[in-house]
């Protein structure tokens, strides 16, 4: 499954998830479903202005494949 959802995540806001104080995210998808996965995933698209961007996250039983940015 495909979802595609929009963020925009300051450095601040994404400490405690990059420091392991909250280990998950939760996102609305475009299709209007609530999903969560790991928060680690995102840590490759951090950036000093924090996390902004489209993203597909791609889903198989219910198990994280893969976190895509987009543009």
């Amino acid at each position: 499954m495909k979802y595609y959802f929009n963020l925009n995540i300051t450095s601040q806001e994404y400490l405690p998830y990059y420091q392991g104080k909250i280990q998950s995210i939760i996102v609305r998808s475009e299709q209007g479903v609530k999903v969560e996965f790991p928060a680690m995933h995102l840590r490759k698209y951090l950036t000093g202005n924090g996390i902004k961007g489209h993203f597909c996250l791609q889903t198989q039983n219910n198990k994280f494949l893969s976190l895509d940015k987009l543009s």
